[in-house]
């Protein structure tokens, strides 16, 4: 059961992942212990390879631990089938890529507007506009991805996360395909809607400026999570 006065949005404790391979088992992750309050935004920063991702995807059930637990508000991931771990995921939490993983043959507000049309929402469109004029878009609402620009579709992809209303905001190096200039205004608008929404940020970045934005840093160093 979902405890919804829970202050924590997320709980790691003794986290570990490993896979295995002909030579044996590979150690990705080691003994991670995290926590992150609601409306509280962390960077996750590390070397390339340390295992960033692969904790975003712990974190967000994506995949689960070899050992440990990861929670969300007050339910444990691994204790959860699949489908509940979808439900979950619908529920609380957004999702922001380096790759926009936009349908292209879908308009911005069609892209924007879907995962309210699968919970059931009859004013999805309604709600997708409103979050797109949030974004800067309306002017664009009707052209596919092909015809916006990087910056464009990282902020349709914003708007989509961000339409739901999640609790929980997954970016991961949000801003790896941008140029410096539109990677700023995308991270300013994260930053804004991280306020206005109260949702937890949690930002995967190798951009120790972005890193430094978030109200408290973790770094990844040899399989361990470290405050930084």
């Amino acid at each position: 059961m979902v405890a919804e006065n829970l202050s924590a949005a997320i709980v790691v404790e003794n986290m570990s992942k490993s896979y295995p391979t002909t030579d044996g088992s590979i150690q990705i992750l080691d003994n991670i212990n995290f926590r992150a309050e609601q409306s509280e935004s962390v960077a996750i920063v590390g070397v390339s390879g340390s295992g960033k991702s692969t904790l975003l995807a712990l974190l967000a059930g994506l995949d689960l631990p070899t050992s440990g637990s990861v929670t969300i508000y007050g339910t444990s991931l691994s204790a959860a089938n699949e489908d509940a771990r979808a439900a979950l995921r619908n529920k609380y939490i957004g999702f922001v890529f380096q790759q926009f993983h936009l349908l292209p043959n879908l308009n911005a507000l069609e892209n924007v507007a879907l995962p309210l049309e699968l919970r059931g929402d009859t004013n999805a469109n309604e709600h997708a506009l409103a979050v797109l004029e949030q974004v800067g878009l309306t002017s664009r609402i009707r052209h596919f991805p092909r015809q916006l620009s990087g910056g464009e579709q990282q902020r349709v992809a914003i708007a989509r996360a961000y339409c739901s209303r999640p609790k929980i905001l997954f970016a991961d190096e949000p801003t790896g395909n941008l140029d410096s200039a539109t990677a700023a205004r995308i991270i300013d608008l994260l930053f804004l809607l991280n306020s206005e929404y109260a949702t937890a940020l949690i930002l995967v970045t190798h951009d120790e400026k972005v890193a430094a934005r978030c109200a408290r840093r973790v770094r990844l160093v040899d399989r361990h999570l470290e405050a930084d």
